[in-house]
């Protein structure tokens, strides 16, 4: 209403002419006069041509109302002016003026109706204005009349009653406010209680309080009180959860989680949670390493404490790194336990959570917590794998900062235990496979495997070159399992599992599916059970280690020997060398040769032949496996050493034994191709040829001298010269047969072997076994032909079948002296043998092996001496028969060796004498075995009796002709 009254002011009631009158002095250049208006009108109207005008007016002229026509007009006029011109265009533009201002007068004229009937509208609003203003001065001055005559007494009363309920309220404030002053000594009591959750929900019900009375001045500093208060208790409470890092207590971290929940920072308490294990896992580590080396260095001044772990990890001493190492893994273990019971109590509470609750209970909360617990168990799992590989960095770093080159074997296979362990936790930890550990153990592994194979190269060598060559008295049952070394593969585990869990798992069946963290959950620790299981099994290796007598063998001591003391003496110098890494005592000659005999007196026919190098081998090849089963990535390193040893023993054995120029011309094939093949490469890639000579530095690459041992030598006690020794025949058949045991041990141990080697490397396994191992039993005979051909006289036996006469005429029926000669000498043989076998227990396929060397031998020198006949008749060649057949006769009595070895090979040659022409040349082209001048022979003795001289010119053509092509 007030818009339109100022607009009836500004306007007044005015005609159209007169607010025309009104305009500016611009606006009336624009506007024609009324006499302008009176001519427009009276002029013909032509509403097209009107219309074409105003539509040629440029559009600048409609855009808006500050535009300046004039200043656009003179900016349009050329640079030089034509009167005409401007005349026409000054016309043109009155023309357009006058369409316009005629169509405006129009406009005007055509809306004045509806102008005044508006105006008349407003005049009759201001009349009901007034009219209203007039009823509401009334209405006001009545309410003041009833006001005045209203009874105060009433309103007083209200008044009172209103007071008296503020200040009820006031008092019960007051009261409140009174023990909120009080809860700050309830507060500290709850702490002191590690009543955590408690204190919480009173300091916010304290604060939702206090914000209530925030309008009071009391209430503002007792509110900042209560939110230092809080800040406190986090403070407390975040001390509180780092304590779970290392023991966790179930009750204590449901307190402590509660209270997370009540502040609403559950996902904060987890990120809180991490940091605090991993530092728990450096203060750890810190302190104990810290431990050892402020003990071990004593009131030294070094400040230990400033050192960076890595750098104290140096300062361990050989004799702590053990306990050191033991003791950081215990610690480990505790944090790793706390983080897996941690996990645990998360996954029950999630459990107890999801458990069906009322629809709009769950509804409400369900948003939340799955981000809560979705947040966490995410957290839990990442932080597994984090928390693991800071273990690994730091058991990492000790185990790289000393040099384990120099460590004994034993404690070597303790540190490869301990960290067996380690990574057994890991893997059940995390499902890790320990590359950090794998890769820093297996560094040192090969360094002190190098140096470790490197020593144990050297101390075979001196064993074998001091090694007397015999027996060492074992049980008839002797088995490798029984050596201490062994122990580990009595467990049955797979490989990855370190031996104090064997030995864990073994004793107790029943715990044999539970993990580590299953079995230790509640108390104990798998690397104390490490340590105690190693005494165990040091006082296991004493009580059954396979020297010890058993009751029936103690019986049999004392009925054959009257010194009790032997037993106990055999033990002390057989088996006190359970670690195998200092040399063995020598045992003086006359002991040994003494208890040898007490032994043959209670020898067991199926007693194994071993030496005390031989035992020492075998150790060894337990360790080696031991370091191997316990540390898979150097297994191919462990089985190419374990080969060296064998290889090494068995280059000496043929070296002491077996080496003879005479091989090749006895033609009995006594060295196999593979055999031959075997020993080159030993020679060539383990026998260091040139340390033989005094200027052995001066020759050969140092890597490639580094990586070899030179030929052992036969100890100067080891006698094979004698005769009534059959020429060392004990010494060589206990190295001989010490060597198969030896193979056999490694015939049984090649499944073990094979699933140890990586894949890519097994066939240099299976090579070793087909061409190397099983070559042992090979070594046999050309160790002992060489007692064959020295035990009997066979030139002795030629000499006498020389003086023979051969062209007899009369049919013979006794044999010939040299017969009963030879049996005399394999009568002597087969006693001497016997005498051996006092002392060493001889096999059977040994017996066996010398029997036929010793009949080969002799048949073909039986052959031989045939050979050497220059004349015979039918009678000499039957009287040849019928010594062979008493020699045959006579040495079935005294061997079982069935058949008698080259039988034929005399009977065929006896019996060619009888051949035709044509057939003696088909049988010198078939048989040959015999040699040239034995060819020869049988020729030159046919002639005459059934060979002319033409046929012996050819047969001994065809002779020349199988003989040309191996010269």
């Amino acid at each position: 209403m007030q818009k339109i009254k100022s607009l009836m002011a500004r306007q007044g009631l005015k005609s159209p002419q007169e607010s025309m009158a009104d305009l500016s002095p611009v606006e009336n250049l624009r506007i024609p006069s009324k006499e302008e208006l009176r001519e427009l009108r009276e002029q013909p109207i032509d509403p097209q041509a009107e219309q074409e005008i105003i539509d040629s007016i440029e559009e600048v002229y409609f855009s808006n109302d500050s535009f300046d026509m004039v200043q656009h007009e003179l900016e349009k006029l050329p640079p030089e002016l034509n009167l005409q011109e401007l005349e026409e265009y000054r016309d043109k533009l009155k023309r357009q003026q006058a369409a316009v201002s005629k169509k405006v007068a129009d406009l005007i004229l055509e809306k004045q109706p509806a102008y005044v009937k508006e105006l008349e509208r407003v005049t009759a609003l201001q009349t009901n204005l007034q009219l209203a203003a007039v009823i509401c001065t009334n209405a006001r001055r009545q309410l003041s009349v009833a006001k005045e005559g209203f009874t105060e007494a009433s309103l007083g009363l209200l008044a009172n009653q209103r007071r008296r309920h503020l200040l009820t309220g006031l008092l019960k404030s007051l009261r409140t406010i009174k023990t909120l002053q009080r809860t700050d000594v309830r507060l500290s009591e709850m702490l002191e209680e590690e009543d955590y959750p408690g204190a919480i929900q009173l300091c916010l019900e304290c604060q939702k309080a206090a914000s209530t009375f925030k309008h009071y001045s009391c209430i503002s500093e007792l509110n900042s009180k209560l939110q230092d208060t809080l800040e406190q208790i986090e403070e407390q409470l975040d001390v509180a959860l780092s304590k779970t890092c290392k023991h966790f207590d179930v009750s204590h971290y449901t307190k402590v989680q509660l209270a997370y929940t009540l502040l609403g920072k559950t996902q904060t308490a987890m990120d809180q949670l991490h940091m605090h294990f991993t530092q728990a896992i450096h203060n750890t580590v810190f302190q104990v390493v810290l431990g050892y080396v402020e003990l071990c260095a004593g009131n030294a001044d070094t400040k230990f404490q400033k050192m960076q772990y890595k750098d104290l990890c140096t300062h361990i001493t050989l004799d702590s790194y053990i306990p050191c190492l033991t003791d950081l893994c215990k610690a480990l273990w505790e944090v790793m336990l706390s983080y897996h019971r941690t996990m645990q109590w998360h996954e029950e509470r999630d459990k107890q959570e999801t458990t069906p609750t009322p629809e709009d209970a769950a509804a409400a909360e369900s948003d939340e917590l799955v981000v809560d617990r979705s947040y966490v168990k995410k957290k839990l799992e990442h932080g597994l794998t984090r928390i693991w590989q800071d273990v690994q960095l730091k058991v990492k770093a000790y185990i790289l900062g000393t040099d384990m080159s120099n460590f004994k074997y034993d404690d070597f296979i303790v540190v490869l235990d301990v960290i067996s362990r380690l990574m057994q936790v890991g893997e059940e930890f995390c499902g890790s496979k320990s590359e950090v550990l794998q890769e820093s153990i297996k560094r040192q592994s090969v360094n002190y495997f190098k140096n470790y194979h490197r020593a144990r190269l050297e101390e075979l060598r001196m064993f074998l070159e001091n090694e007397t060559w015999e027996l060492c008295p074992v049980k008839s049952n002797f088995n490798i399992a029984q050596l201490h070394e062994f122990k580990f593969m009595g467990q049955c585990r797979s490989p990855s599992v370190s031996p104090s869990r064997q030995a864990a798992s073994s004793t107790s069946p029943a715990q044999e599916e539970l993990s580590l963290f299953q079995q230790y959950l509640r108390e104990g620790n798998p690397f104390e059970m490490h340590i105690e299981h190693k005494e165990e099994e040091t006082e296991d290796v004493l009580a059954s280690n396979g020297y010890e007598s058993d009751e029936l063998e103690k019986n049999v001591y004392q009925d054959y020997d009257s010194d009790s003391d032997v037993p106990e003496e055999l033990k002390q110098d057989y088996v006190d060398e359970q670690t195998g890494d200092a040399p063995l005592k020598s045992v003086p000659r006359e002991t040994m040769r003494s208890k040898k005999k007490s032994d043959y007196n209670i020898n067991k026919t199926n007693a194994p032949i071993l030496t005390n190098t031989t035992l020492n081998v075998i150790r060894l090849v337990g360790k080696y496996m031991q370091m191997m089963n316990i540390l898979k990535p150097i297994a191919f390193d462990v089985i190419h050493c374990v080969s060296q040893l064998f290889d090494y023993y068995l280059y000496a054995v043929y070296t002491f034994f077996g080496r003879n120029d005479m091989y090749e011309s006895s033609g009995l094939g006594l060295i196999s191709s593979r055999l031959r093949t075997t020993l080159n490469r030993i020679q060539e890639s383990l026998i260091d040829m040139e340390a033989v000579g005094e200027n052995a530095g001066v020759h050969g690459p140092a890597e490639d001298r580094k990586e070899k041992v030179p030929s052992p030598h036969l100890s100067q006690l080891v006698v094979l010269t004698k005769s009534g020794t059959l020429y060392g025949l004990a010494q060589r058949v206990v190295a001989t047969e010490s060597l198969v045991f030896l193979a056999e041990q490694f015939e049984s141990l090649q499944s073990h072997l094979d699933t140890m080697m990586p894949a890519a490397k097994k066939p240099f396994l299976q090579q070793f076994y087909s061409q190397t191992v099983s070559t042992a039993s090979e070594l046999r005979k050309p160790i002992y032909w060489i007692v064959a051909a020295k035990a009997i006289d066979y030139e002795q036996m030629l000499l006498m079948m020389a003086g023979v006469k051969w062209d007899i005429r009369e049919i013979m029926s006794q044999h010939n002296v040299y017969v009963d000669v030879l049996l005399k000498e394999f009568e002597q043989f087969n006693k001497r043998l016997g005498e051996v076998s006092r002392h060493v227990r001889i096999p059977l396929p040994v017996s066996n092996v010398l029997w036929e060397h010793c009949i080969r031998l002799a048949n073909r020198t039986l052959v031989e001496g045939y050979a050497n006949v220059k004349k015979c008749s039918n009678e000499g060649r039957a009287l040849m028969q019928l010594d062979f057949q008493q020699f045959l006769m006579k040495l079935e009595k005294l061997t079982d060796l069935r058949p008698i070895p080259d039988k034929e090979f005399v009977e065929t040659y006896i019996k060619a004498y009888y051949l035709t022409e044509n057939d003696m040349e088909q049988f010198i082209k078939n048989h040959r075995e015999y040699s040239m001048k034995q060819l020869a022979n049988l020729v030159n003795v046919c002639l005459g009796s059934h060979i002319n001289k033409k046929a012996r010119q050819k047969l001994l053509a065809a002779i020349d002709d199988i003989d040309r092509p191996k010269r």
